[in-house]
């Protein structure tokens, strides 16, 4: 005789959620003037996705962490080392390579610009760049003096970073901080955000990675 379970009302119903996870987001700051702008920057993105942010020594003394959103944790140098006693505990750069889904560095110095070009690993920015999975996307958002913008050194290093597959996101042509009228202010963070998301919402409905091609040959095409 086959035997069939009684259905019993009262059994718990195992609610599964569906629902897609928000994309991770590492944003990252370098020693700029612009990184007065990073606080707008992480709240365009903390409404779309996970975000968690990463400061420089120098550019702490733009950022104002009070205008933070209060859900992004803001990590340091000290905490790469503070996190780590002993062998067997994670180590912050790679867990945080790991996590990330894409990252942004914005604003991008000339001095982190020429390190990353270099290979060099000497902060918590640089470590993550440098155990960066390069089948995923890393945009950055240069900022800096016209003439440093327009220095040999600065077309060399952004010819490197694209050979990693880096994207660039252009400076614009402003009166910038200095005083001096030219290019190389930052991008703004609401088209940093627009970039960045157009990326990865195209490369999800494509389902592959031939949409991170041709997007990184477009944006870096837009360097001049």
């Amino acid at each position: 005789m086959e035997y069939s379970e009684p259905v019993n009302a009262d059994r718990e119903v195992v609610q599964v959620n569906t629902a897609p996870r928000k994309p991770h987001i590492l944003l990252a700051a370098s020693g700029s003037v612009a990184a007065i702008k990073f606080g707008n920057l992480c709240h365009c993105f903390s409404e779309w996705a996970e975000v968690r942010a990463v400061a420089t020594k120098d550019s702490l003394h733009f950022i104002d962490r009070a205008v933070l959103p209060k859900d992004v944790i803001l990590y340091t140098d000290e905490d790469e080392w503070s996190t780590w006693t002993k062998i067997g505990d994670s180590v912050l750069h790679v867990e945080l390579s790991r996590w990330a889904d894409i990252m942004v560095i914005a604003p991008l110095s000339a001095n982190s610009l020429g390190k990353i070009a270099g290979g060099l690993c000497d902060n918590l920015l640089t470590c993550i760049v440098r155990a960066w999975d390069y089948n995923k996307p890393l945009f950055v958002a240069p900022a800096m003096n016209t003439f440093m913008w327009n220095n040999p050194f600065t077309e060399r290093h952004l010819m490197l970073i694209d050979e990693l597959g880096i994207s660039l996101i252009p400076p614009a042509t402003k009166r910038l901080a200095c005083g001096d009228y030219g290019n190389g202010a930052m991008a703004e963070p609401s088209l940093i955000f627009s970039t960045a998301r157009l990326f990865l919402e195209s490369r999800s409905q494509s389902g592959g990675n031939n949409i991170y091609h041709n997007c990184h040959k477009h944006f870096t095409n837009r360097k001049s």
